[in-house]
């Protein structure tokens, strides 16, 4: 059965690899504003499968993997910080905070049906200094991505704890909700 990641992210290209199912990669042409009141839950999980369904459109009979990540800061959604500034001050923000990620995950197929699931991490950060935040943002520069830091990086230094069912959630794509879905779906996987 073909198979297509809705996403050009190299980190879900990474993990989506790891269950040894070819697949293509398609950029989804989504608007991810959230929406006003939109809690992080719903933002997520709807842009996980709006990006599947805007490539499941131009690839009809094949399946699609969307997926959306955020982190919950003061019960709104904190995307990616897209610069230096942003960076540094999302991580000056969540110094010392535990921070809830919500990562969907959703697969669409050519049968019609739309599945979805949600993963929910919780990164404890440790008390962080600028200068400390501002040397690791200039290694990783970690702009891309959700939170501003690469976990399976340098930015696991910036922890003091990491609690989550799926290890693979925080890096953007939770593999064993999507292996679930898309055994679910009918995929051979062990």
């Amino acid at each position: 059965m073909p198979l297509v990641l809705a996403s050009t992210s190299p980190y879900r290209r990474e993990l989506l690899a790891r269950l040894r199912l070819p697949f293509d990669t398609r950029r989804p042409e989504v608007d991810e504003t959230p929406l006003p009141g939109e809690t992080t839950t719903a933002l997520v999980t709807r842009l996980a499968l709006a990006k599947a369904e805007a490539v499941a459109r131009q690839r009809p009979d094949d399946w699609v993997i969307g997926s959306d990540q955020a982190a919950e800061f003061d019960g709104a959604p904190l995307g990616k910080p897209g610069d230096r500034e942003r960076a540094i001050a999302q991580l000056l923000a969540m110094s010392g905070r535990a921070i809830a990620f919500r990562t969907a995950v959703a697969v669409v197929g050519p049968d019609g049906r739309r599945l979805a699931a949600l993963d929910t991490t919780t990164v404890r950060f440790r008390s962080l200094a600028r200068e400390e935040i501002a040397r690791y943002v200039d290694a990783e520069q970690p702009f891309d991505c959700a939170g501003s830091f690469k976990s399976e990086g340098l930015g696991i230094a910036l922890f003091t704890a990491i609690e989550s069912c799926d290890p693979t959630a925080l890096v953007g794509l939770p593999l064993i909700a999507t292996a679930g879905l898309l055994r679910e779906t009918g995929f051979a996987l062990p």
